[in-house]
């Protein structure tokens, strides 16, 4: 079975989530996509994140679909960085080719991921490109550091079943959406 592991604050979840997800899903021929949602994000102000009940509740109205699993792994695990849940996950199921996913905007700082490197070696990943971020996120340190490790988006689709470190940049039509947008107009409570 091959897995993407969409992680992240789904803080709300948006479209532009879905779109990475499905695109993931479709060229990467992947059998599910598992949205890992984060119980708090250690690179984000605790004050500015909705309650972990409704931020799975609405990566649950956006990844639609049998192959979409929306799970709150890291908070019954325990674990706090994406480099932890990675090897939690890889060591409870050692049959499965897992693909960790992201939207180019977190390839521009994933240098400041605890773990970046192990993360990169433990599973191969794929970036899909995200608007404001595509010329950036090209130049990053990881796309740097790993670029003889890069598959061309015409191979993406072996990419689960190889070693890693290998990674790929997936562009498609872009999708705006934001969930910093999103919460900017989000009504306020009163109180």
């Amino acid at each position: 079975m091959t897995v993407g592991l969409f992680g992240g604050s789904f803080n709300p979840a948006h479209d532009g989530h879905a779109h990475v997800a499905e695109t993931a899903l479709r060229r990467l021929d992947l059998d599910r996509v598992v949205w890992l949602v984060s119980p708090q994000n250690p690179l984000k102000d605790s004050t500015q994140t909705a309650p972990l009940a409704d931020r799975m509740a609405s990566a649950g109205r956006v990844a639609v679909g049998p192959r979409m699993i929306v799970s709150d792994f890291e908070t019954r695990a325990g674990t706090r960085w994406t480099v932890d849940t990675l090897r939690a996950l890889t060591a409870r199921h050692p049959g499965v080719r897992f693909v960790w996913l992201m939207g180019s905007d977190n390839l521009e700082s994933f240098h400041r991921w605890r773990g970046w490197t192990d993360i990169m070696r433990m599973m191969p990943v794929a970036v899909i490109a995200r608007p404001g971020s595509l010329l950036e996120s090209r130049a990053a340190p990881a796309a740097h550091r790993f670029a003889a490790h890069r598959v061309s988006a015409n191979g993406a689709r072996l990419l689960p079943r190889m070693a890693a470190p290998a990674w790929t940049y997936l562009t498609a039509p872009l999708n705006p959406s934001s969930s910093t947008a999103l919460r900017a107009i989000a009504p306020k409570p009163c109180g």
